[in-house]
């Protein structure tokens, strides 16, 4: 069985300051809002967040990076926080903008032990920058190297009591990349069920990747919310 933490403050009570965490969602889709909340309310300093994007201004990293304490952001998008775009300009917050295909596979590759591996996405532009290039095939391609953090928070529809998880539909986003590439990684399930229950062919990540269980509260929201006219 798996440590199965009685509340979100719990669960990060392990996190110090200027530790890395890889945080899964897209936009707000399947993010882990109870950990990331838990981590506000515990005011760990300097950290290095590798996320998609940084949330909207008061809702998911969003709230990490109002109180300041992200040190240093890896993402692929930067839009929809303003906050996130004032620190950048104003020089208080390291960035480092990764193409998204690049990201997602640099994430796979760490939890896949592949140190690094060669892409065409950024070649002759200041992604490639100080970095090894190669021809392959009369094609040329950059050479990047993997991502692995001290934690991974992801959020999962459901899990077993074992650590398998499953994900509901975009949730599976970043979410199962990141559980194999975090050294600690900490799932927020929508719904803990006991081992075996679980049909295994819908296993999207294995218990081997997973160390500690949360069970998630639901406060899901909207990014952008956009209506009909009728």
């Amino acid at each position: 069985m798996k440590q199965r933490f009685a509340c979100a403050e719990d669960a990060v009570s392990c996190i110090e300051d200027g530790a890395s965490i890889m945080v899964g969602g897209f936009g707000l889709v399947g993010i882990p809002e109870q950990l990331i909340l838990a981590l506000v309310e515990k005011g760990v300093k300097d950290l290095t967040i590798i996320s998609n994007n940084c949330g909207v201004d008061d809702w998911g990293l969003g709230l990490l990076l109002k109180n300041k304490q992200i040190k240093k952001m890896i993402a692929s998008y930067v839009g929809e926080n303003k906050e996130f775009e004032r620190q950048v300009l104003a020089g208080e917050i390291e960035v480092e903008l990764i193409p998204q295909g690049t990201l997602a596979e640099r994430i796979r590759a760490g939890g896949a032990g592949i140190p690094a591996f060669y892409t065409p996405a950024g070649v002759g532009t200041i992604v490639a920058e100080g970095k090894e290039t190669r021809t392959f095939n009369e094609k040329e391609y950059v050479l990047e190297t993997a991502l692995i953090a001290d934690f991974a928070f992801v959020r999962a529809a459901k899990a077993d009591t074992f650590g398998n998880l499953v994900y509901n539909k975009t949730a599976q986003n970043f979410n199962p990349m990141m559980a194999a590439a975090g050294k600690i990684t900490i799932a927020e399930a929508e719904e803990i069920v006991e081992a075996g229950s679980m049909n295994p062919n819908e296993v999207q990540t294995p218990s081997i990747y997973v160390q500690g269980l949360l069970q998630a509260q639901q406060e899901k929201r909207i990014e952008r919310l956009t209506l009909r006219n009728v």
